[in-house]
C-alpha cells in the first residue's frame, strides 16, 4: 500500500492570461490533508520562441520538458483565452500535441480545463470547435447524465461557472464510442466529458475559480476592450445585484470541493495500479 505521507506529484501547463490567480486558484483546490500534492508548473516554450519569456512566468515555471512530465503521477492542462483561434493557428499547438501524445502513452491520469479541454478532444477524437453566438458567462444548474465517482457527492442542480466564447461539438462527442458526456448545463451547453477506457477527463467549466474570478474576468476584456462595453457578456445569476454588478455568489464552492477531490483521488488511485505493475 502506498504510504500516506507519499507525495502526489502533479505537472500544470498554465496557458492562462492571469497566471498568478491561476496558480493560486489551483494550488487552492488541489490541497488534500490526507495526502501531500506537489505541483509542478509549466509554460510551452514555443509561445516564446521569438521573444524572450516574462519574468513572471520564469519565476513561478519551467519549461515543458516531456521527460520530466513522464515522471509525474497526473496532469493537468489549463484554459486558455484562445477559443476564437482555429487550433493550427496556436503557435504552440505542436509542442501541445506531443505533450497529448506523451500523456496517453505513459497512462498518465489527465485533467483538461475549457479550451484545454477543447484542443484535446479535437486531437486525440477529432470533435470540432465552434463559436457562440455570445459567449457563455456565468453560474449555472448542471444535469447529470451518466454517473462518475468524479461527481459523487453531487447531484442534479449543483452549481458551476462557464466562461467561454466557444463550444465542442455535443452531438459529436455523443458520437464518438470512446467517450462519454456526464454533465452539461441546464443551457445544455458541456460541462464534464471523460474518456471510457483512457485517463482522460475533459472539464469545460473553469470550475477552479474562485469568487471573485468572473467579475475580474469581466473587468479584464472591459479594460483591453472598451469599445466592447455595450456588447460585453456580464456574468449571469452570479451577483446579488446584477444591475450594479455587486454581491459575487460563491455558488459553486460544494461542486469545487468535491470534484476537485475526487479527480486527486482517481488520480492517486491509478498511481497505484500503476506502481502495482511494475
Amino acid at each position: 500500500m502506498r504510504k500516506k505521507d507519499d507525495v502526489l506529484e502533479i505537472g500544470v501547463l498554465n496557458l492562462m492570461h492571469d497566471k498568478e490567480d491561476t496558480k493560486r486558484r489551483f494550488e487552492r483546490v488541489l490541497t488534500r490533508e490526507d495526502c501531500q500534492v506537489n505541483l509542478t508548473w509549466f509554460y510551452p516554450v514555443m509561445h516564446y520562441q521569438d521573444r524572450e519569456v516574462p519574468e513572471n512566468v520564469r519565476q513561478m515555471s519551467q519549461p515543458l520538458d516531456l521527460n520530466k512530465v513522464k515522471e509525474l503521477d497526473a496532469f493537468i492542462v489549463t484554459g486558455a483565452p484562445l477559443e476564437k483561434l482555429d487550433f493550427d493557428d496556436v503557435t504552440y499547438i505542436s509542442e501541445l500535441q506531443e505533450l497529448f501524445d506523451c500523456l496517453s502513452t505513459e497512462g498518465i491520469e489527465q485533467l483538461y480545463v475549457c479550451w484545454g479541454a477543447m484542443v484535446a478532444a479535437n486531437y486525440f477524437y477529432g470533435v470540432d470547435k465552434y463559436l457562440l453566438n455570445q459567449k457563455l458567462f456565468g453560474v449555472y444548474p448542471q444535469v447529470i447524465l451518466e454517473n462518475s465517482p468524479l461527481l459523487e457527492g453531487l447531484s442534479d442542480g449543483f452549481l458551476a461557472p462557464h466562461a467561454r466564447y466557444a463550444e465542442l461539438s455535443c452531438s459529436q462527442v455523443r458520437e464518438v464510442p470512446e467517450l462519454s458526456v456526464v454533465s452539461v448545463s441546464e443551457t445544455n451547453h458541456l460541462f464534464l466529458a471523460e474518456a471510457r477506457k483512457e485517463r482522460q477527463t475533459f472539464l469545460f467549466s473553469h470550475l477552479e475559480y474562485g469568487r471573485d474570478a468572473l467579475d475580474k474576468e469581466y473587468y479584464r476584456e472591459l479594460q483591453a476592450h472598451p469599445e466592447d462595453a455595450p456588447v460585453l457578456a456580464k456574468a449571469a445569476n452570479y451577483y446579488d445585484d446584477p444591475a450594479k454588478m455587486t454581491g459575487m455568489r460563491f455558488g459553486w464552492g460544494k461542486a469545487q470541493r468535491h470534484f476537485f477531490e475526487n479527480w486527486l483521488k482517481q488520480a492517486e488511485e491509478n498511481r497505484f495500479k500503476k506502481v502495482c505493475t511494475q
